[in-house]
């Protein structure tokens, strides 16, 4: 089985409390493929890029097994983003967004990612997630992410999208703002409702929430960093983490047990995004270093009733 992944493929500028540091490989259609790709290969990135993009980010997913023949390139500038995180890490300012190559673009997968059997819909416009949604003819499992921008200016478009898909991601504040309510778990049974059979929301250090039919649900912890340099991507990571490793094990139709552990895997994936610059401990992360890190949530979280 494959995946494919469609979304942004951008240039962040990035200000933390420790550096500062610019023309990093950002988007979110890039982490979510090189997560993917520490379970499953190939991967098919779907995204455009400009003139000025640097050959070394693309060489870098190229070499983890990352297909880019759907990536366009384009004679304009890339998409950019330029962001600054204080000392809790918890509050960001975004300080420029250049939308550049994107503004006009148009999902154009080719037949190898027309075939793959997981779809990603990684964050990027409604109009965009059902572009590529009309072209994934060999896609038995989708999912999708969003943000506050599209619930806000494509609030209609959005709800299209959900009716189409099978997991929903999104942050906790995001969640709320979507579903009307200050609830979390109330949150994620008002998104089901809307179309997809799982929702995930996304808690940031304080972990996730799966909901599943008939009830189910589940919370995953995250796995406890001593510090976090730059979480940039990690939701990212943890969505395409958790679509890799389904299709890794052949889950096309997956279950809310296969979900739960797919979740942990996606949970510990963003992990590694979080402890250097855009992708940097992301590209050395190993199949083994994240069971290995699951072995060791599971021994933090675990206890005798």
């Amino acid at each position: 089985m494959s995946v494919v992944i469609a979304g942004t493929v951008a240039l962040d500028h990035v200000k933390t409390p420790q550096a500062m540091q610019e023309n990093l490989l950002g988007g979110s259609a890039s982490y979510a493929s090189l997560a993917a790709s520490i379970f499953c290969k190939p991967v098919h990135l779907v995204g455009v890029v400009g003139h000025d993009f640097p050959p070394a980010h693309l060489e870098m997913l190229s070499s983890h097994g990352v297909e880019l023949d759907g990536v366009e390139r384009n004679a304009g500038e890339s998409f950019t983003w330029s962001g600054e995180y204080f000392d809790d890490m918890n509050t960001r300012t975004t300080h420029k967004v250049a939308v550049n190559v994107l503004e006009h673009w148009q999902p154009n997968l080719p037949d190898a990612a027309r075939a793959a059997t997981v779809a990603v819909l990684a964050n990027m416009s409604p109009d965009n997630q059902m572009q590529t949604l009309e072209q994934c003819a060999g896609a038995k499992f989708i999912a999708a992410d969003t943000m506050d921008l599209w619930i806000e200016i494509a609030n209609e478009r959005l709800h299209d999208v959900l009716k189409k898909i099978d997991l929903l991601v999104i942050n906790d504040g995001e969640a709320k703002e979507f579903a009307g309510t200050t609830n979390l778990v109330d949150a994620g049974r008002r998104l089901q409702a809307k179309g997809p059979r799982f929702v995930v929301v996304k808690r940031g250090e304080h972990g996730s929430y799966l909901f599943g039919e008939n009830g189910d649900f589940f919370s995953c912890s995250a796995y406890p960093l001593d510090s976090v340099f730059d979480p940039t991507g990690a939701g990212d990571s943890f969505l395409g983490g958790l679509a890799g490793w389904l299709a890794a094990n052949g889950k096309s139709s997956p279950t809310f047990e296969d979900l739960k552990t797919a979740v942990v895997h996606g949970s510990v994936v963003a992990s590694y995004t979080c402890e250097a610059f855009s992708t940097h401990k992301l590209q050395d992360v190993t199949a083994a270093d994240v069971a290995a890190r699951i072995a060791a949530l599971r021994s933090f979280t675990s206890f005798a009733a």
